[in-house]
């Protein structure tokens, strides 16, 4: 499944009902903390609001993925996106400013990278 929804977007899914058959015939198993998940980045204001939900396990990735996040869906797969802003909103020392990312684009869900 392919798509790029914001924190505003997924709030205004409309036809939820659909969203969800979807994710279960592409994620089986996982369906419901996909769901969840979505309905976390639904529900917060900000990048930084997910760090306060510990089943999130929300993480900025490194390595050669600077700039993307990831938040757990099972003990190895993840959701991956990117903040959606144009300049992506910094801090002085040059780290993302979390509180600040209010839009973010999804790169991939059930990602294993590991």
């Amino acid at each position: 499944m392919s798509y790029e929804p914001s924190f505003r977007a997924v709030a205004n899914w409309k036809d939820r009902s659909r969203v969800f058959a979807a994710i279960r015939k592409n994620y089986g198993t996982r369906a419901k903390q996909v769901d969840q998940r979505l309905d976390d980045l639904k529900m917060v204001t900000s990048l930084a609001r997910m760090y306060d939900i510990p089943a999130a396990h929300c993480h900025e990735l490194s390595a050669d993925r600077p700039g993307e996040f990831a938040v757990s869906i099972s003990r190895n797969h993840r959701i991956i996106f990117i903040p959606d802003h144009d300049p992506v909103p910094l801090k002085e020392d040059g780290g993302i400013e979390l509180s600040m990312v209010d839009s973010i684009v999804i790169l991939a869900i059930g990602e294993d990278y590991h």
